[in-house]
C-alpha cells in the first residue's frame, strides 16, 4: 500500500473508484477534498514526505531537487493550465502594456515559486519583453520548500493585508492568481484564452501545472514502481479521453477540449511529448531564481520512464 495524496479529476477518478488497479501496488488515497488541502499536502510532501505518492506543483519539485529532498517525479502531469489570463491589473495605476509593470509592485499569490507565478512571469518576460528584475514582486504566503529564498526584489505582504485589497486599491499595479470583483481591474491580456492558444500552435508550449513524486525509499525498494505507476495513470487518462470524446463528461475543461481540437490530446504523459514543455519550465526556473542552475530533462524521472508515453 502506497499513501496516496492526489487531488481527484476526471482523469484519474478511474484510480480511485478501482476501475484501473496497479499491478505491483495498492493506493492508500488520503482524502484531499480542495485546492487548500491540496497545497496543504504538497507541503507536507516537501518538509516531512508524509506520504509515499503524492501531487505537487511542478515548480515546487524543480525547487525541492535543488536541495535534495528524497523522491523522484514520474512524467505524469495531471494538472495544467493556460496563464495568460492569470494577471490582472488596475487600470488607473499607469499600465497600458505589459512593459509599463517595470518599476512597479506586483502581487503574487502564495509564494514566489508557484507555478502559476512562473508561467505568468514567462509570459511576460518571453512574450512581452518585461524585465522581472525590474518589478518588485509582493509575495502573499511563504514557499513550500522552506530553505529556499527569493530573489532580493521580492518582499512580504504587509500584515494584516490581501493582494485582492492591494489591486483594488492600486497601491500595487498587477497581481498574478487572484480574483478582484472592481471595475478598476481588469485582464493584463485581453483575448487570453486564445492567444494561451496561439502559443500553443506556434510554440508547442502546453503549460505543466502538476506532476506525481514518489519517495526515493519507496522506488528503490520497487524497481518496477516507476512504470506501473505510469501505466495505471496512462489507462485512467485513457479512460477519461474516450469518454471525452464521446461527449460522456458532465461539463468538461475548456482548456482539454481547446487543445484536443489543436494536438489531438489535452493530457500528454511522458516525456518527449512535453520535452518543449518541460525545458521551458527548467529555463524560466533557472532564469528566475528557482533554480541555481540547469537541470536535464531526463534527469527529473526514472530512467524506466523516459522512453514511457500515453
Amino acid at each position: 500500500m502506497l499513501k496516496t495524496a492526489l487531488f481527484m479529476r476526471p482523469h484519474t477518478e478511474s484510480l480511485r473508484d478501482g476501475t484501473v488497479t496497479p499491478r505491483t501496488f495498492d493506493f492508500d488515497f488520503e482524502e484531499v477534498p480542495d485546492v487548500p488541502a491540496m497545497i496543504k499536502a504538497f507541503r507536507r510532501m516537501v518538509r516531512s514526505l508524509d506520504f509515499d505518492l503524492s501531487e505537487m506543483a511542478m515548480t515546487t519539485y524543480l525547487c525541492a531537487r535543488a536541495y535534495g529532498k528524497p523522491f523522484t517525479a514520474i512524467p505524469v502531469f495531471p494538472m495544467r493550465a493556460f496563464h495568460h489570463g492569470a494577471i490582472l491589473y488596475n487600470t488607473q495605476a499607469g499600465v497600458r502594456t505589459p512593459k509599463d509593470l517595470e518599476g512597479k509592485r506586483v502581487g503574487v499569490k502564495r509564494g514566489y515559486t508557484v507555478t502559476t507565478g512562473l508561467w505568468a512571469r514567462g509570459i511576460l518576460q518571453h512574450e512581452h519583453g518585461v524585465d522581472l528584475g525590474a518589478v518588485t514582486w509582493v509575495l502573499s504566503g511563504d514557499e513550500h520548500v522552506a530553505e529556499y529564498r527569493p530573489p532580493a526584489n521580492t518582499v512580504s505582504i504587509e500584515p494584516g493585508r490581501t493582494l485582492e485589497q492591494l489591486l483594488a486599491s492600486g497601491e500595487i499595479a498587477a497581481a498574478i492568481g487572484v480574483q478582484v470583483d472592481s471595475p478598476d481591474v481588469k485582464p493584463l491580456i485581453p483575448n487570453a484564452r486564445e492567444a494561451a492558444f496561439e502559443v500553443l500552435r506556434q510554440r508547442g508550449l502546453y503549460p505543466i501545472n502538476h506532476t506525481v513524486v514518489v519517495r526515493n525509499d519507496r522506488l528503490e525498494a520497487n524497481p518496477d514502481l516507476p512504470a506501473d505507476l505510469f501505466n495505471a495513470f496512462a489507462e485512467a487518462k485513457r479512460i477519461y479521453v474516450r469518454r471525452l470524446k464521446e461527449g460522456g463528461v458532465a461539463a468538461p475543461d475548456p482548456v482539454h477540449a481547446g487543445v484536443m481540437d489543436i494536438t489531438g490530446d489535452p493530457l500528454p504523459y511522458g516525456i518527449e511529448p512535453n520535452r518543449t514543455t518541460l525545458d521551458a519550465i527548467v529555463q524560466y526556473s533557472v532564469e528566475q531564481g528557482i533554480l541555481p542552475e540547469p537541470i536535464a530533462v531526463d534527469d527529473l524521472f526514472p530512467r524506466s520512464t523516459l522512453a514511457l508515453t500515453a
